[in-house]
């Protein structure tokens, strides 16, 4: 504490009481009384509590770190609600931010919904959904979700910011408004900042993260920052449910230990996951650099696929055009016709005949070896032609019932076109996590449990060994073309395809996703 600080019960137990009349708003959960967890009750009463001798807060800046699904967003909701209902401040000012509105919006409508089951403040505060902003008319504050512009934006009278998944922030600029400045008119400003631990260690979080650490190990003193961290050691033992434990001090009361275990069991199978778990279960700051797909694994699907055999069957196609001077791939996807069955992959790929011998020394991959084998397909020049490969599909066309081609949107307009001249049906498919996620889960699923066939395929292999992938704050992945530094183009095709194939299947209209729901890691 400041020197001449003091801890003054009376203005804690208020906090406290203002909270505590307060409901929770879902879940098992809805309509019970907020009773604060210890923890919770612990950050309240400190960052509350605590005045300077002139009886103003003495910490301005509360920052929180702690793994998801600990009750962070409902504690955010109620200290907001304090802020602008609670504090006695006049035309108080308090503000949700986030990486985007839609994330901002999380902890405003927890806090709408608070007020909703509360008789004593539905009479009081008046709520508009069309701007995201709520009233408290005795006192004329205001509580608000800020647009993403915001960051272009100065001259804001602050009495209190929420900031949500601070590590989701592209940049410092929305941080540097909201809380350099913005608060200068006030007497006791409140930053509230709660977050996961995030993956990039360049990253405004990780700057505050490093100071919370460095103030609670006494290499620095800022007595008007208040640092909270719940997480595990770099040492400690993943798997250990004391390690859980440690992480998750709302272990057994807003999270199953089930849930945690089911989660780190997943872990061990699949090693893309570890990072996710470490992350987002036990609050640790990992690189989200990791190589996706175990090999091993999918070297055990390398099971026979006869292209011949194949003929006449329903299947779906993939195209990823990267570049003209670059590897094209198309892959085809076989819905099984049975349970016994697999889902079976046909990959194509081709590239420029001029540029392989300045591939394979600059890139020291095997590209001459697979044109000699087969497995990769060359244009004359240096550029790929879309002619030749468009002849060819629709050769392939004559052969297997090719049901769709799903596409890059960005991309591939012309081909695209030519390709609904010759007949087939072509859907353009979004690279983002909401389109990506799905099938780049199932395939993990469909491979460690060998429901895939691949043939070995050399050329794929070496693309699914390229991924690495990129997880959002909810726990959808993607492919990242940024990290994947080599090739991924076949994955991203198998990918797409394989969407395709789960949601259309052969004829009967079942698709995977409608039958079991989407796949949650």
């Amino acid at each position: 504490m400041m020197k001449d600080s003091v801890y003054c019960k009376e203005a804690a137990d208020y906090a406290v009481a203002f909270i505590q009349a307060l409901r929770h708003t879902s879940g098992i959960w809805d309509g019970r009384p907020f009773e604060l967890i210890d923890w919770q009750e612990q950050i309240i009463r400190d960052v509350f509590g605590v005045l300077k001798p002139n009886g103003y807060r003495q910490f301005n800046t509360a920052y929180i770190e702690i793994p998801k699904k600990n009750g962070k967003s409902e504690l955010a909701a109620a200290v907001a609600l304090l802020l602008t209902c609670g504090d006695g401040e006049q035309r108080a000012k308090v503000y949700s931010c986030a990486s985007d509105k839609n994330q901002a919006k999380i902890v405003f409508e927890v806090a709408v919904a608070m007020v909703r089951k509360s008789p004593a403040l539905t009479k009081r505060v008046k709520i508009t959904e069309s701007t995201k902003t709520l009233v408290y008319m005795p006192t004329e504050s205001t509580y608000q979700v800020l647009s993403a512009d915001v960051a272009n934006k100065h001259g804001f009278n602050t009495h209190g910011v929420i900031f949500d998944e601070l590590h989701t922030q592209p940049n410092r600029k929305l941080f540097d408004v909201m809380t350099k400045g913005s608060g200068d008119a006030r007497m006791q400003p409140l930053y509230f900042l709660i977050t996961t631990a995030g993956d990039n260690k360049n990253s405004i979080c990780y700057e505050v993260h490093q100071k919370a650490l460095d103030i609670l190990s006494g290499r620095k003193t800022d007595p008007t920052f208040y640092p909270v961290i719940f997480g595990a050691a770099e040492t400690d033992d993943w798997t250990d449910p004391k390690v859980w434990k440690k992480a998750n001090p709302s272990l057994g009361i807003t999270i199953g230990l089930d849930k945690v275990k089911a989660a780190c069991e997943s872990a061990k199978q699949n090693p893309a996951e570890e990072n996710s778990f470490r992350q987002l279960r036990l609050n640790q700051w990992v690189k989200q650099s990791v190589r996706w797909m175990p090999m091993d694994k999918w070297d055990a699907c390398a099971f026979a696929v006869d292209p011949e055999a194949l003929q006449g069957r329903v299947c779906y196609g993939g195209l990823d055009l990267s570049s003209s001077t670059d590897i094209t791939a198309f892959v085809l996807v076989f819905p099984p016709l049975d349970e016994d069955d697999k889902y079976t992959v046909l990959p194509f790929f081709w590239m420029p005949e001029d540029n392989i011998d300045l591939r394979v020394r600059r890139d020291h991959v095997n590209y001459d070896l697979w044109q000699k084998q087969g497995f990769l397909k060359t244009t004359e020049g240096n550029v790929v032609h879309y002619g030749f490969i468009e002849a060819f599909i629709e050769e392939l066309g004559t052969k297997y019932n090719i049901r769709e081609i799903a596409f890059d949107r960005w991309g591939a307009v012309q081909m695209v076109q030519n390709l609904e001249g010759l007949g087939f049906t072509v859907v353009p498919f979004g690279q983002g996590f909401k389109d990506m996620s799905p099938p780049t889960k199932e395939l993990m699923k469909l491979t460690l449990e060998q429901k895939i066939a691949h043939g070995g395929h050399p050329v794929l292999r070496w693309m699914m060994d390229n991924i690495f992938i990129r997880t959002d704050p909810a726990g959808n992945i993607k492919a990242d073309k940024e990290k994947s530094t080599e090739k991924i183009d076949g994955a991203v095709a198998t990918i797409m395809a394989l969407d395709r194939a789960i949601r259309c299947g052969n004829d009967n209209g079942e698709s995977v996703y409608d039958k079991r729901g989407l796949l949650i890691f």
